[in-house]
């Protein structure tokens, strides 16, 4: 269940400390793949029935350069895997993909940089322990990916788990409206950053914050008469006048006045799910083209697009990105999403996760998939982990399981949640050995797509 109207605060803490008989916190520790354990590489396929086939090798592609893309990429692959490890039954809107790089740096309406997670295709009710327990299985990967030594990779670990655990804790005594809205700032990040990494984030930040329509029209635009149009840069961003040249991939003739209207229909059905004053806002602009444009690692494949709409005056241009939203991965051993579109369940889960949401944030209903919309590159940053120290990394580690946290709590029962893992580091150790050998697997299960590869069963496009 979400919410925690059906216990007082005292029975939730009572309840949550009685849960540690039932499931010890210490059985989070384990990790022995079950005999009838699905092959990766065939999950990894599956998911490729629906996605548009000359992209396929592009995903495989992202996939391929390590073990910590690999796991980027993996989301479904873990999901089943943490089926069958222990949960408390206490059920939060979990990210479910709540890896290190899906933390990040994004504007909020009010055009203050936050940090927070900020993917959402996997979103669902379920385990928090499988968002803490993928996030701890990331930094262990991330750091192994670095050339941290065991004892460092498992230091960064186990601090990342512990904020989680001590943040949860001071949740617990909060108002549920506090809680609401407690949150991250880009002053937050750099204090909580070493001093000599602080450059650096000044930098990243800065970079953020040029992110925007401006920034995204001056890289993918180009004058077109007394208009403007998106630049061609195939594979990776096909604008509609395009897609004549890649129509057998669709297995179908395709009509690009229909694809158009379609379009068209998508965004008026997008604005209608916006609050009235951003529809209005909205309704300033009109679409002047739309492209393909491949997003990511894991979503590398499915129908993600970009529209370039302006407005009355010359230099006022909008970029929106719309991504399709398929079933969460998550979604094999959990019950499905009680929202009639992936869409709005990806949005939903949003609005309930972050502290603060893209105020254009929306979505729609195409023929047969289902998509979202939000804008592109607003304010958006990520860190730059592959080049982190392991201090860095422990203090980024403190900022994203903080994070975690309250995204939890905002949703969840932090009282019963803080009160099972309790105020000892028993929790913490038992994930990190978890987040350890869940490594070595994901090491496994990387070589097998790299043989997979190499034999011509994949087929992975190696981009520049």
């Amino acid at each position: 269940m979400l919410g925690t109207r059906d216990r007082t605060h005292s029975e939730s803490r009572e309840f949550g400390r009685a849960l540690r008989k039932e499931v010890p916190r210490s059985s989070h520790a384990g990790w022995i793949p079950p005999p009838d354990r699905a092959d990766p590489v065939d999950l990894l396929d599956s998911q490729n029935a629906d996605r548009l086939p000359w992209l396929v090798p592009v995903r495989f592609g992202r996939m391929s350069p390590s073990a910590f893309t690999f796991y980027r990429g993996g989301a479904k692959i873990m999901a089943n895997d943490l089926a069958s490890t222990p949960d408390t039954g206490l059920n939060v809107q979990v990210c479910g993909d709540a890896h290190l790089l899906n933390f990040g740096a994004f504007g909020s309406p009010e055009r203050a940089l936050m940090f927070d997670l900020n993917d959402f295709d996997e979103t669902l009710p379920g385990p928090w322990e499988w968002d803490v327990k993928r996030f701890a299985a990331s930094l262990m990967i991330a750091c192994r990916d670095n050339g941290f030594d065991d004892e460092e990779s498992r230091a960064a670990t186990r601090r990342g788990v512990q904020a989680y655990r001590e943040a949860m804790g001071t949740f617990m005594d909060m108002r549920a409206i506090d809680v609401w809205y407690s949150r991250l700032t880009a002053g937050d990040i750099r204090r909580l950053m070493p001093k000599k990494n602080r450059k650096r984030v000044d930098k990243r930040i800065t970079k953020a914050r040029s992110k925007d329509s401006l920034q995204a029209f001056s890289k993918l635009a180009e004058p077109d008469g007394d208009s403007y149009r998106i630049k061609s840069d195939p594979p990776l961003l096909h604008p509609h006048r395009d897609l004549a040249s890649v129509a057998g991939h669709f297995g179908e003739p395709l009509d690009l006045d229909e694809l158009e209207t379609l379009m068209r229909q998508a965004f008026g059905n997008y604005t209608a799910t916006l609050r009235d004053d951003r529809r209005l806002l909205v309704h300033r602009y009109q679409i002047v083209d739309w492209a393909i444009k491949v997003v990511g690692v894991g979503s590398a494949g499915t129908r993600c697009f970009i529209v370039l709409l302006m407005g009355r005056q010359e230099g006022d241009p909008l970029f929106l990105q719309v991504k399709e939203a398929t079933a969460s991965v998550l979604e094999d051993r959990l019950p499905a999403s009680e929202y009639a579109t992936h869409g709005r369940r990806v949005v939903e889960g949003q609005r309930l996760t972050q502290a603060a949401s893209d105020m254009f944030l929306g979505w729609s209903r195409g023929k047969t998939s289902h998509y979202y919309w939000r804008q592109l590159r607003d304010m958006k940053g990520s860190a730059a982990v592959e080049k982190f120290t392991p201090r860095a990394m422990t203090a980024y580690s403190t900022l994203c399981g903080w994070t975690l946290a309250r995204a939890h709590a905002r949703s969840g029962d932090p009282v019963a949640i803080a009160s099972y893992m309790g105020s000892g580091s028993v929790f913490d150790r038992a994930v990190t050995e978890f987040a350890a050998l869940y490594a070595d697997q994901n090491e496994e299960d990387y070589r097998q797509l790299v043989a997979a590869i190499e034999s011509g069963r994949v087929e992975a496009a190696i981009e520049d």
